[in-house]
């Protein structure tokens, strides 16, 4: 799985870096089809943006979250992805 990360006027320092590569450990349990995953984080003045292009075997997916931190943004970002991906295998075993 190829992962790449952006920030849109926001330093993407190691921590997360970090804590996002961490986070997709989780979803990539879930999926082992996930061949690469652009980020990016933006920030303006009350509100980080985290997004995410989900390329999978078969289908790209597009999430977003909206917070009022950069953490609190990954997280839910994460949370949409694992829903996602989930989603999509549960599709894709069905119609086998």
């Amino acid at each position: 799985m190829n992962l790449h990360i952006t920030g849109l006027n926001v330093d993407v320092g190691d921590a997360l870096r970090q804590r996002i590569a961490a986070k997709m450990e989780r979803v990539n349990r879930h999926s082992s089809g996930i061949i690469s995953v652009q980020f990016t984080l933006s920030a303006d003045k009350h509100q980080h943006k985290a997004a995410a292009q989900i390329h999978l075997a078969g289908k790209d997916l597009h999430v977003e979250a909206v917070e009022n931190e950069m953490q609190a943004a990954i997280d839910v970002l994460m949370d949409k992805i694992d829903r996602a991906v989930l989603q999509h295998k549960e599709k894709s075993q069905n119609v086998r």
